[in-house]
């Protein structure tokens, strides 16, 4: 969705309160920061038999969301809502075919999802640019609806307080959509970790690798090239979620376990202006702009067990994709890219790799087993499609979701500790979103549909 707002001055004078308040954060003691204490319980909110959602932000991956919806039991797509006036109607004709009735739509003004909100809702997806992503949740939840946020949750850490105390102020869920929590190998390896595979878990490696400088320089692929304008602004890991968001879970982040500093580097800023000046021209204002983020930023991560994470944020380079998904245990490690592999200690050949997918009749998580066929055509393998199941599962059943508000801000606030650990060469310290809770949440268990 977009907006006609000048972003680079947004994000600069947004960004700056957020590296301010992540300053304040690691400076001053847990209770120093907030006064309200979070439960040890997880949060479930009364079942709905049905679930009417709204969607804000028909862009790129707003459609496929409500594709899915229109395949799951119990759900009416009831509102769309987009800036772009076709883009709501492209959509709503989408779930006409799927033999839905017509959702409204909202559109035309910068203030139309505010109207989307105020409708007779129980969901509102929020699927915009990242810097409305805490806005919009905010306003949802105080109107009485549950949120689900594409990733990342938010932008500041002050962004990310907000959704958590409002979160429970209001009782409302409030979800980030990490969909790289669903991948296939991803809950593999969850399963394997809750059997004591690894045995006890020590280090992970994870992280967003992915040539975007075409689609970030593009005139029409994100709207307005919201997506570069954070680029221009800002020097830190801006999308760390969906390496972390399986390493969190892995690791029991929240729930026994806890993010508690971090340290990031970033390398010279190089490669938009060198694709520009090849691609748009050399004296293109592209090529000519100056770009904040480092084209290789590395965070590490130390958690309250006294594990280590390595989180890589790697998009202005020319390369493969990657996540670069990496656990290693005291009994062995797995690997996800360029290849599937494991090795285990006394399981597999000394001192080589076997093939992990020769591993997966024993390992599968069942949630696959179970939406494998269903999940077949649906956006990034099928993950997509189980995300939602999940998400409209748990809205349904009244039960915890898979990742609550707590998840969302912990993995969403590495992002404005790295600029600030970036800015000021230092350690940086983590806040407890749970104020404590987290030694008492239980973790995420294997789950099932």
């Amino acid at each position: 969705m977009s907006l006609p707002v000048d972003r680079r001055d947004f994000l600069k004078s947004t960004l700056g309160a957020g590296v301010g308040a992540a300053a304040l954060a690691s400076s001053q003691p847990v209770s120093a920061q907030r006064q309200a204490s979070a439960s040890a319980t997880l949060f479930a909110a009364p079942a709905l038999p049905r679930v009417r959602v709204g969607v804000i932000g028909l862009g790129n991956q707003g459609p496929s969301h409500v594709e899915n919806f229109t395949k799951i039991e119990g759900v009416d797509i009831v509102a769309l809502c987009d800036l772009v006036p076709a883009k709501v109607e492209k959509v709503q004709a989408m779930v006409e075919k799927a033999g839905a009735p017509r959702p409204a739509g909202y559109s035309g003004n910068p203030d139309a999802w505010r109207r989307l909100c105020d409708s007779d809702l129980d969901l509102v997806f929020i699927a915009t640019p990242w810097d409305m992503h805490a806005p919009m949740a905010i306003e949802a939840m105080k109107k009485g609806k549950h949120a689900a946020v594409e990733v990342p949750m938010a932008v500041t850490l002050d962004e990310c307080w907000q959704m958590v105390e409002t979160a429970a102020q209001t009782k409302r869920h409030c979800v980030m959509m990490e969909n790289c929590c669903y991948d296939r190998v991803e809950m593999m390896i969850l399963n394997m970790v809750r059997q004591q595979v690894f045995g006890e878990l020590l280090h992970a490696e994870c992280g967003y690798l992915h040539d975007l400088r075409a689609l970030k320089l593009s005139p029409t692929y994100y709207e307005n090239r919201w997506r570069i304008d954070h680029s221009v602004a800002r020097n830190g890991d801006v999308y760390p979620t969906h390496g972390l968001g399986p390493v969190a879970q892995w690791l029991d982040i929240n729930r026994g376990n806890r993010f508690e500093s971090l340290v990031s580097m970033s390398t010279n800023a190089r490669g938009l202006a060198e694709f520009a000046a090849a691609h748009i021209g050399p004296t293109s204002r592209e090529a000519t702009q100056r770009y904040a983020l480092g084209d290789v930023v590395n965070t590490l991560i130390r958690t309250s067990r006294g594990q280590t994470v390595l989180v890589t944020h790697d998009t202005n380079l020319p390369r493969p994709y990657s996540r670069r998904i990496l656990l290693q245990g005291a009994r062995g490690l797995v690997q996800k890219y360029p290849e599937p592999r494991i090795h285990i200690e006394g399981r597999s050949p000394e001192h080589k790799w076997d093939d992990l997918l020769a591993w997966r009749e024993q390992y599968e998580h069942p949630v696959w087993k179970t939406l494998e066929e269903r999940s077949r055509g649906a956006g990034h393998g099928g993950m997509d499609f189980i995300e939602d199941f999940r998400l409209i599962q748990s809205l349904r059943t009244g039960t915890p979701m898979d990742m609550d508000v707590y998840d969302g801000a912990a993995l969403s606030s590495v992002s404005a500790l790295s600029e600030q650990s970036i800015a000021g060469g230092r350690v940086v310290a983590v806040p407890d979103f749970t104020r404590g809770a987290w030694q008492q949440r239980p973790a995420l268990g294997i789950v099932n549909v």
